[in-house]
């Protein structure tokens, strides 16, 4: 059997564009699941969102004016809904809390990590949750049925915080400029951005033709 070609999906859980794309890497997961491997990894881009948003956006109408930002942006895409108060109450402090727990995921049952990180963005993005906090951070779990405890414990170990630095380490090493980042053929092709489904596809579909493992293609 030929070994499945990896593509990595870099993403800030808070991020409305990597939300927008998760759909386009969950098709490229069900067309191609015996051929593609996908690896969830995670960059700060809402580390601090008083920051991000309450001084970042100071200027332009601060948290009500960057959820219109992103009604404006949900509009032509007909998979996403917003929930009418996003940003506007039950706002995350920091989208850390819920890479740490995807992290940890990964090391209890990986197979459910994209099971977790969607019931996540539903949380936050359609039904306004503080996706920061540990009560819904575990009825998560519990919802797509991983265990809470186990979780916990890989948390209080210290391990999904280094699995969680090692992402930030690879993200400089590769170069990721942002959320939401593709990455392909161990870094040599990288989509960037709001990147449609066929551009995704083309590229998993050259490097399938390609017959030399490892080889720059020429997508």
């Amino acid at each position: 059997m030929n070994q499945k070609i990896e593509l990595t999906f870099y993403s800030d859980v808070l991020c409305v564009w990597a939300y927008i794309s998760q759909a386009r890497v969950d098709e490229v997961a069900e067309r191609f699941s015996n051929q593609v491997s996908i690896d969830y990894r995670f960059c700060s881009v809402f580390g601090d969102s008083a920051h991000k948003i309450g001084m970042g956006w100071a200027q332009r109408g601060s948290y009500a004016g960057f959820a219109n930002h992103l009604r404006e942006a949900v509009s032509e895409f007909g998979h996403v809904k917003l929930h009418p108060e996003i940003w506007q109450r039950n706002r995350p402090r920091s989208s850390t809390p819920a890479h740490i727990l995807i992290k940890a995921v990964q090391r209890v049952d990986k197979r459910q990590c994209r099971a977790v990180l969607n019931e996540l963005r539903l949380g936050f993005f359609e039904r306004c949750l503080d996706i920061g906090t540990r009560s819904v951070l575990n009825a998560a779990l519990e919802v797509v049925g991983v265990s809470v405890n186990d979780v916990q414990d890989v948390i209080d170990s210290g391990a999904a915080h280094a699995d969680l630095e090692a992402d930030r380490r690879d993200q400089q090493t590769l170069m990721v400029q942002g959320s939401p980042t593709i990455i392909l053929n161990e870094g040599r092709q990288k989509l960037f951005g709001n990147v449609g489904y066929d551009v995704i596809e083309a590229n998993v579909l050259e490097l399938l033709r390609s017959p030399a493992v490892g080889a720059a293609s020429w997508c």
